[in-house]
């Protein structure tokens, strides 16, 4: 079973002299790589839980890197990519970077630059999975308020005070209080600001 802390760095390079010097790099540091000759293998392997990035060439048989990185975006895979190429140019560099790649490495270049790289991207990788993980912890906060108590959250994120709310959904004020407390304790928000830096991470509409 693989542990969510596990660190894969997986590689696609048709040059088997350069999957093996990458491997033994990236061994020579403790980082565990998975080799791939072909986009199709890489492809149809299922990815592993923990951090991750792709080191990966432009021009491959069959596919090319971007294509790869594009059947990535649409499959919602979001791995960190870094390029590898001996044939570079500034438009493929330029769309791979819009695309949300990492870096973009010409052949031959300093083992240090492609370290320095693939740690770069291991650490956008966490951060990712992290502010995924806490969206997803908001979500279910969110799913536990009633239909009124999601109103209320909605006014507050827009700036509303307590009497305000009240008039607004047609109760009293200490009703609205009520609700008000109830939002505060399920979403486990400290104060109203808080709750509203969870509302914008929900992507919650604002209600004038």
């Amino acid at each position: 079973m693989t542990r969510t802390d596990d660190v894969t760095v997986f590689v696609i390079d048709d040059d088997v002299r350069m999957l093996t010097a990458t491997e033994r790099l990236l061994k020579s540091v403790g980082l565990h790589a998975e080799l791939f000759a072909t986009p199709k293998d890489f492809l149809t392997r299922k990815l592993t839980d923990g951090p991750s990035c792709l080191v990966l060439d432009v021009r491959l048989p069959g596919m090319s890197g971007l294509d790869v990185q594009r059947k990535l975006a649409e499959a919602g895979v979001q791995i960190p990519v870094i390029f590898i190429t001996g044939h570079g140019d500034i438009p493929m560099t330029v769309k791979a970077m819009k695309s949300g790649a990492v870096e973009f490495l010409t052949k031959p270049f300093r083992d240090q630059d492609l370290l320095d790289a693939i740690q770069q991207a291991l650490q956008r990788h966490r951060e990712t999975r992290e502010q995924q993980r806490e969206i997803q912890e908001l979500k279910e906060r969110y799913e536990t308020l009633t239909a009124r108590e999601r109103e209320v959250m909605a006014l507050l994120f827009s700036g509303m005070l307590t009497k305000q709310i009240a008039s607004k959904i047609g109760t009293s004020e200490i009703t609205a209080q009520v609700h008000r407390a109830q939002v505060m304790h399920k979403m486990h928000a400290n104060s109203p600001a808080e709750l509203g830096r969870m509302a914008e991470k929900l992507k919650l509409p604002t209600i004038s």
